[in-house]
């Protein structure tokens, strides 16, 4: 029996979770480093699978197939695609960063505080975050996938309201109200998009008899299993709420600010860069592939919602006053790009959608977690309270604005020929669309440049004088995230590669090729 790398990679950090969960509460800095270990060890699994992985092989590579609830046909199910591959290595390789930034986040309070901060407890739910997004990336089950999809919520509930940012304009006690409030909130929404999708779960195993996905999609391709046109299109509304709250969607997208603004930094790169890729990853492997007649009917009005989720998300961030609040709603216009480049139906649009959610993972990391840099030194997460800082800090600010210009999609960083793939993969089959999300654009250069001349530029304020920049430890943490936006922005093929060949299956499961170019004959 061939050794089971995929259960190996996700098993790692769930037992890195409870090992560190167990170490005592008088030895908080033994489990940070456990912690760091234990992902480091992950990433190194994470680089096997991408070694042995195989992009002109099969579909789904890597498998591993279990008995598990035989009475309801339920199976322990793992296969990794081009896509599955590529997101599993961000997720393995953004957690020693979060983890690095995060080091001092859950130390114990000032004394007299009421809170109890156990640190060990911090950073094994981040583990165990870890630990079911990976496998969330692997499961070729979909009631597996379902329970890792919907679990997931219960340590990032912890994480938002039991350690959530010290940076409060009205102090401890409305902070902690407001963190209260982001982790409810957090919760609810995801939880009722979970509740309808299991619906949808159990109506799929009703009509297919089974949980696989190969069966159900290989049944789908060979005329085997024939769904009702509206049973297709009730159980693709049922799977595609789900994944539109947690990707987040406009107009299920308002727990995101909340939660985003209200955790400390690494737990807000933590839920955007890594957590809502499920969903967007999730719309590509089971919308398109098991409801592929559905996925066409319901293109145009996600089309629709897409374009308003990059317009609207970007004129709330060039309106808010709170850094961390500013990169939530960007992060919103952004999703509506990877959700446009999905249902544009074209190999150009899914390979830049594909190519956008691991750059965005790079580019929102970078800038959040500097923006907790800096919001640490000054304990404000207020706009306002900035200015000048690139005088006393140019090596803080020197990576911020490296990390804004990513978001904008700067050529020469790696979101901009993510970014452009959509673009132009959506203007061939929907020019009016291509064209109106263009202008998220102009506006994403618009709120990050303000951004950037309102805290880093101008005189520098008292409060910021004594501002130390970036330390050792930090720069680890920023540094090789600043080097790979360089690198994929000159050079995304190493990630094109593995990801193409599962955007033309997934093409081929939906039946559409790309539009031919009308090219005017030669006279």
């Amino acid at each position: 029996m061939s050794f089971p790398l995929l259960t190996a990679t996700a098993a790692l950090p769930a037992i890195g979770a409870i090992a560190t969960a167990a170490v005592p509460a008088a030895r908080r800095n033994a489990a940070k480093w456990l912690a760091l270990l234990v992902s480091l060890a992950t990433l190194a699994l994470a680089i096997a699978v991408l070694i042995r992985f195989d992009p002109d092989g099969d579909r789904y590579q890597l498998t591993e197939s279990h008995a598990w609830i035989a009475d309801f046909g339920v199976r322990y199910e793992l296969g990794v695609d081009g896509i599955a591959v590529a997101l599993i290595a961000l997720t393995a390789l953004l957690i020693p960063f979060i983890i690095l930034a995060g080091w001092h986040d859950a130390d114990p309070l000032e004394t007299g505080s009421r809170r109890w901060r156990p640190t060990q407890g911090f950073f094994a739910l981040i583990l165990a975050v870890e630990a079911m997004v990976i496998l969330s990336f692997e499961a070729t089950d979909v009631f597996l996938f379902y329970i890792f999809f919907e679990a997931m919520l219960i340590p990032m509930y912890f994480l938002i309201g039991g350690f959530g940012d010290r940076a409060h304009e009205h102090g401890e006690e409305a902070a902690s109200t407001q963190r209260s409030y982001a982790a409810v909130k957090f919760l609810l929404y995801n939880l009722a998009g979970g509740l309808i999708m299991l619906a949808a779960v159990i109506g799929l195993y009703v009509v297919a008899g089974n949980f696989s996905l190969q069966e159900i999609a290989e049944a789908r391709a060979n005329g085997s299993l024939d769904m009702a046109t509206s049973t297709e299109r009730w159980l693709f509304l049922g799977f595609f709420f789900a994944f539109a709250v947690k990707a987040p969607l406009w107009p299920l997208h308002t727990w995101l600010p909340n939660a985003m603004g209200e955790a400390t930094a690494p737990v807000a790169v933590l839920i955007t860069a890594v957590v809502d890729k499920v969903g967007t990853f999730a719309m590509l492997r089971f919308c398109l592939q098991l409801f592929p007649e559905a996925s066409k009917w319901a293109t145009p009005v996600i089309l629709v919602l897409a374009l308003i989720s990059i317009i609207y998300g970007a004129l709330l961030a060039v309106g808010q006053r709170d850094i961390k609040r500013l990169v939530a709603y960007a992060s919103i216009s952004h999703f509506g790009f990877i959700v446009m480049g999905i249902f544009a139906m074209t190999s150009q649009g899914q390979s830049g959608a594909t190519l956008y959610m691991v750059n965005h993972g790079i580019s929102t990391a970078a800038l959040m977690l500097v923006a907790g840099f800096l919001i640490s030194r000054r304990g404000s997460r207020l706009i306002a309270d900035y200015g000048g800082v690139q005088k006393v800090a140019p090596v803080l600010a020197g990576t911020f604005l490296i990390g804004g210009l990513a978001t904008l999609s700067l050529p020469g960083l790696a979101p901009f020929v993510s970014e452009f793939l959509v673009l132009v993969g959506t203007f061939t089959r929907y020019p009016a669309i291509g064209i109106i999300a263009t202008f998220g654009i102009v506006l994403a250069a618009l709120y990050t440049l303000v951004l950037y001349q309102r805290t880093m530029t101008g005189p520098v304020k008292p409060e910021v004088s004594a501002m130390p920049d970036l330390r050792v430890r930090e720069l680890v943490v920023v540094a090789p995230l600043v080097a790979l936006l360089i690198f994929l922005g000159v050079y995304p093929k190493p990630v094109t590669d593995i990801v193409n060949p599962a955007v033309q299956q997934t093409m081929s499961d939906v039946q559409k090729t790309d539009p031919q170019p009308e090219v005017e004959a030669a006279k």
